[in-house]
């Protein structure tokens, strides 16, 4: 009895010891992009009506993969297959207020992003999906809303995918995601 009593100790302290390490670092380091940009950094403002300006009404969290001189559209992301748009994690949006995207009227709320890339345009769609890991739980049957768009050819190598939120005209924001030679801008309406 005793030795059972000691192995389940010395078990129980291993786990404890594997518990207090950190995992390695990550490839692809999470990032994030807000609407105001500079939401983030609002307390900064040096007036109450620029701080209340500032805060967020739209944040995009994701993983962003590195190009290492691979082939990324058409190869390593087959076209016409769905995306997580990034790596790890699926990508996820967080509206802070109401907004109508591709059309639909969409609540404030937490969705995942996913794209479906063709050779001269992309599909996003919103999910209700979350916390997941890459697609491997994406349904369609969970899409609420898309956009396509036709795709830009960028005049640099777009080394890391990256994505960036910013004003066109009022309440009217895009939603711009770039990698390798490829970008895209997904426009939505804030309400």
């Amino acid at each position: 009895m005793k030795k059972y009593l000691i192995l389940i100790v010395i078990a129980f302290a291993c786990s404890q010891i594997k518990a207090q390490k950190f995992e390695k670092l990550d490839k692809s380091p999470m990032d994030r992009a807000y609407y105001p940009a500079n939401a983030a950094i609002r307390f900064f403002e040096k007036t109450e009506k620029e701080k209340k300006a500032a805060e967020p009404k739209v944040r995009v969290s994701y993983s962003r993969p590195s190009k290492k001189g691979r082939e990324i559209f058409g190869a390593l992301l087959k076209f016409n297959e769905p995306w997580r748009i990034g790596a790890n994690e699926s990508t996820e949006i967080i509206f802070m207020t109401d907004v109508v995207f591709g059309g639909t009227d969409i609540k404030a709320g937490r969705y995942s992003l996913i794209a479906i890339p063709e050779q001269n345009q992309w599909t996003l769609k919103l999910n209700t999906l979350l916390d997941g890991w890459g697609n491997y739980g994406y349904k369609p049957s969970q899409d609420i809303a898309s956009i396509t768009v036709p795709t830009q050819i960028s005049k640099k190598v777009i080394e890391q995918l990256s994505m960036a939120l910013y004003k066109v005209s009022e309440n009217k924001i895009h939603l711009k995601i770039g990698w390798d030679n490829t970008f895209a801008e997904f426009p939505m309406t804030l309400k």
